[in-house]
C-alpha cells in the first residue's frame, strides 16, 4: 500500500510542476513590421486575437497566426490570452468562421513555423515563447512590456 501511496503522490507532484511551469511560460507578441502597432493594451490584444478586429490602422488586413492547441506553448496561449481551454478556444474559432464574423487564424505545429509565416505576411500578428526582432518582424510591447 505504501508504494501504491508514494506512486501517486508523485504523479501528483508532477502534474502540479507541469501546471506550474505552464502558468509561468513565457509568451511574446510578434507582428509583420507593416501593420499591427508597436504597442497595445492587454485589453486591445485579447479584441485583436478574439477576431474582433479585420483590419489595422493603415487598412492591412490582420492575420492571426496560433501555435496549435495540442502543445504546451499552445495551451498557455489559450489560457493566458483568450482564459479559456485549448477545447472551448477551437470551439469558439468554429464559431465566428461559421457564422462569417472573421476571418480563421492560421494555426502551426512550431515557433519557426510562426515566424516564418509573420515574416511574410504583411498585417500578420501571433503569439510565441520569446521575444524577437528581425528586419521584418517585431516584438509587439503589451501594458508597457515586450512579454506576458
Amino acid at each position: 500500500m505504501s508504494g501504491v501511496f508514494k506512486g501517486l503522490v508523485l504523479a501528483c507532484l508532477l502534474v502540479l510542476l507541469a501546471l506550474q511551469a505552464q502558468a509561468q511560460q513565457t509568451l511574446a507578441v510578434i507582428a509583420h513590421q507593416n501593420g499591427a502597432p508597436t504597442t497595445l493594451s492587454f485589453k486591445e490584444l485579447r479584441s485583436v486575437f478574439r477576431g474582433e478586429k479585420q483590419r489595422w490602422s493603415n487598412g492591412t488586413k490582420v492575420m492571426i497566426a496560433l501555435i496549435k492547441t495540442n502543445n504546451t506553448l499552445g495551451e498557455t496561449i489559450s489560457e493566458k490570452v483568450y482564459a479559456m481551454k485549448p477545447d472551448a478556444l477551437n470551439k469558439y474559432w468554429l464559431a465566428l468562421v461559421f457564422q462569417g464574423r472573421a476571418s480563421a487564424p492560421y494555426f502551426f505545429n512550431s515557433v519557426p513555423e510562426l515566424q516564418t509565416f509573420v515574416s511574410q505576411n504583411p498585417g500578420a500578428i501571433g503569439i510565441i515563447d520569446q521575444p524577437i526582432s528581425t528586419p521584418e518582424i517585431r516584438t509587439v510591447v503589451v501594458d508597457g512590456k515586450r512579454t506576458l
